[in-house]
């Protein structure tokens, strides 16, 4: 089948309704009968298929014998359908969300293993995603395309109250990595501290993400296959994480007013 053809099917028209609108395209305005001659689609069906396209608004019907139809711009009809499917995918993702999260406040132990670099990585844009204020972040290492992703994924949502202290560097295919200058570029308040070889994602001081990994023995570089992530929705083990990240935080904020007065 025609990829567009395939397209159009998607966004709702049926087959005959797809064809017919794509050899519009073409003829811009044209009988029924030269419709269905160039389409292929049956006599007695293309009146009904015409007037199903101009009923969905994608094409006009000009009165007279014989009738004319008209085709609407591919720009104006497909960029509407467009923002009917964008607005029903986010009024699903919303309701779904909140059957979600409604599920997973019934878990008893609400503790996951999260095993290979993307699904930890899509976890963690996860979180980022559901937070309503803050995300605090303890970076001793990335993955490869994590930072740019937890960048972008900030970015989004720029109403977030993000502090991040982070190991100077860390090594990614074989590359040593600046972690603070690249936050820092991207306008991230990030601090420099003195942190071990593991990563500590936590959201509202309700969830949270530890990431484990073994290290390759010459530069201290991930080795991907061992990554595991432990995904946390007990409130009060992430609420004294959150804590402690503050405090740890306010104490290397006096230090530095100290240095500079």
């Amino acid at each position: 089948m025609n990829e567009d053809i395939s397209v159009l099917k998607g966004i709702g028209l049926t087959i005959y309704e797809a064809q017919a609108y794509m050899t519009l395209t073409s003829l811009i305005s044209s009988t029924a009968t030269e419709i269905a001659e160039k389409s292929e689609i049956p006599r007695s069906k293309i009146y009904d298929v015409l007037k199903g396209l101009a009923e969905k608004n994608y094409i006009e019907i000009e009165d007279g014998r014989p009738q004319t139809y008209n085709v609407k711009s591919p720009v104006e009809v497909l960029s509407r359908e467009k923002e009917r499917i964008d607005s029903e995918i986010d009024d699903t993702i919303t309701k779904l969300t909140n059957i979600y999260e409604n599920g997973m406040s019934q878990v008893q132990a609400p503790i996951w293993r999260i095993y290979g670099v993307e699904k930890i990585i899509a976890q963690e844009l996860e979180i980022i995603n559901r937070a309503k204020s803050s995300i605090n972040m303890r970076i001793g290492f990335l993955f490869d395309g994590e930072g740019e992703a937890l960048i972008k994924a900030f970015n989004k949502r720029s109403s977030l109250n993000v502090n991040i202290l982070a190991s100077p560097t860390c090594y990614i295919n074989n590359e040593e990595t600046d972690i603070i200058k690249m936050f820092k570029d991207a306008d991230i308040n990030i601090q420099k501290a003195d942190i071990p070889f593991v990563k500590v994602l936590i959201s509202d001081s309700k969830e949270m993400m530890h990431t484990y990994t073994k290290f390759s023995e010459d530069k201290r570089e991930v080795i991907p296959e061992t990554a595991i992530g432990i995904w946390n929705k007990y409130e009060d083990v992430a609420r004294n994480y959150d804590e402690r990240f503050m405090n740890q935080l306010k104490k290397m904020k006096n230090k530095s007013r100290q240095k500079s007065a």
